[in-house]
């Protein structure tokens, strides 16, 4: 369990033997380090090192001989909290340099590819994908959405991630929900999540599927069947965005009339 443990957070299994050996045996030259965890020397010294550039093994020399221990094992929180910061600025660069490069990635576009097109997402992780596009949007995200639905269809992602991102982004949503408990409690956070939202009643106007328009595109996602499509298309994009606005004002005149 906790040599699958350490694999997890990105050991190799070669590196979490000789780490949970020298948590076992504490302070020892390589030659008994190696023996316990049944690697060769030469190996040994290549994951020690490679440990203590990690911050989890210090060395001390007694009679010229080499010992290791490794450090309180707390210390792979630190450790984590450091590769974490270390992944963020990773992935923060690449970003900078896919912005450089974006102008001459785009000239390369086929202009066949700006006809319109429809891109299909399928299960959670293509679903994630799918709206992370909407954080894209240059203009208010039009929505039809149950957030019951939603935050069974993804977990943790609504409104702990995907919320949080909208804001720091400063998209403005507008979204027509039936009203359902955790679409209300939702709504009671509009101002914070830049949302402005119309509670519609579930018991005759109740729906799953989630659309979402904003710029020339059109999302429309089914979390009972795990998937979603994201059609790009002005002439469709414009006809939603007219349609939207037609059952905004009624959805708007239901919600005065049941409150």
């Amino acid at each position: 369990m906790l040599l699958d443990t350490l694999k997890k957070i990105g050991f190799s299994e070669k590196e979490a033997s000789v780490y949970l050996q020298l948590i076992r045996l504490g302070s020892q030259p390589v030659s008994t380090i190696a023996s316990k965890a049944e690697i060769n020397r030469t190996t040994t010294y290549d994951i020690i090192e490679s440990l203590t550039k990690r911050g989890l093994i210090s060395s001390t020399r007694k009679g010229g001989t080499t010992y290791f221990k490794a450090l309180d094992p707390k210390e792979l929180i630190n450790y984590l909290e450091r590769e974490k910061i270390e992944h963020t600025k990773r992935l923060e660069k690449h970003q900078r340099e896919i912005k450089d490069v974006l102008p001459a990635l785009i000239s390369l576009e086929n202009p066949e590819s700006t006809k319109p097109k429809v891109t299909f997402y399928e299960g959670k992780k293509g679903m994630r994908q799918a709206y992370e596009d909407t954080l894209t949007s240059s203009e208010s995200i039009l929505a039809y959405a149950n957030v019951e639905d939603m935050h069974k269809g993804l977990p943790d992602f609504f409104p702990e991630y995907y919320q949080r991102r909208g804001v720091e982004k400063k998209i403005h949503i507008k979204a027509i929900m039936p009203d359902n408990p955790t679409s209300i409690h939702r709504a009671k956070q509009d101002k914070k999540e830049n949302r402005e939202s119309v509670l519609i009643p579930q018991d005759k106007y109740d729906f799953s599927p989630e659309i979402n328009i904003y710029d020339d595109k059109v999302l429309i996602a089914s979390w009972r069947e795990k998937m979603a499509i994201i059609i790009k298309s002005k002439e469709i994009a414009d006809l939603h965005k007219k349609m939207y606005e037609l059952c905004w004002k009624q959805a708007k005149q239901i919600e005065d009339e049941t409150t």
